[in-house]
């Protein structure tokens, strides 16, 4: 997967789930779950202490899902998830050492951005796609489309306060191929393994759009 591929990534599903996941064992029955509806990636937060392992886990237990670490900070620690077996690397914010690292390792790179200024930063530095958080709050579907006749080139993934019953007025739009979601992967079902509420929410997910 190299760095230019981000916008593969972005068309793999209508829908990336946002997973943080408690331990690399529910990592992996979290993307089967997610797989087995019909969703083929899964973005893990570097958020909690597993979620290296966990990607390290569903590279080698579901080597058909797209595994990809999100929340990446430091060019440490998109090295590590690199070594993890990411194929894919998403920052909330501008992290330009974070960029420069995925360049030199061929990582498709998705960074973020919430303002216009940043969005243009992202465009002169190459890049075409970008995440938009925290998408609600900055103002939906109304401000993408504003931000998409500013750039007309660039695709924009939207995350933050996105729900099932949102997702498609974000979709509507032609700039946007994906949302970000966590609401797939509910916190409760994980924590009582409840992996069918996920492959159910999954499936509805890889319709919408």
């Amino acid at each position: 997967m190299k760095q230019s591929e981000v916008r593969d990534v972005m068309a793999i599903s209508p829908v990336i789930p946002v997973v943080v996941t408690p331990s690399a064992e529910a990592g992996v029955e979290i993307a089967r779950a997610l797989l087995a509806g019909g969703v083929g990636v899964i973005e893990v937060t570097l958020r909690t202490a597993a979620g290296l392992e966990a990607i390290r886990a569903i590279r080698r237990e579901v080597p058909d899902i797209c595994v990809g670490a999100g929340t990446v900070w430091t060019a440490e620690d998109a090295r590590k998830a690199s070594d993890a077996g990411s194929a894919f690397i998403v920052s909330p914010g501008i992290t330009d050492a974070v960029g420069d690292r995925c360049v030199e390792l061929d990582l498709a790179y998705l960074p973020g951005a919430q303002t216009i200024s940043e969005i243009a930063h992202h465009q002169r530095r190459g890049l075409d796609a970008v995440k938009l958080f925290p998408a609600s709050i900055i103002g939906g579907p109304k401000a993408i489309k504003a931000y998409s006749s500013v750039f007309p080139a660039m695709q924009f993934c939207p995350t933050g306060g996105i729900s099932a019953n949102t997702a498609t007025d974000y979709l509507a739009l032609d700039c946007i191929p994906c949302v970000g979601g966590s609401w797939l992967v509910d916190a409760t079902a994980v924590a009582n393994g409840n992996w069918q509420d996920i492959a159910d929410k999954a499936a509805a997910a890889a319709t919408l759009g």
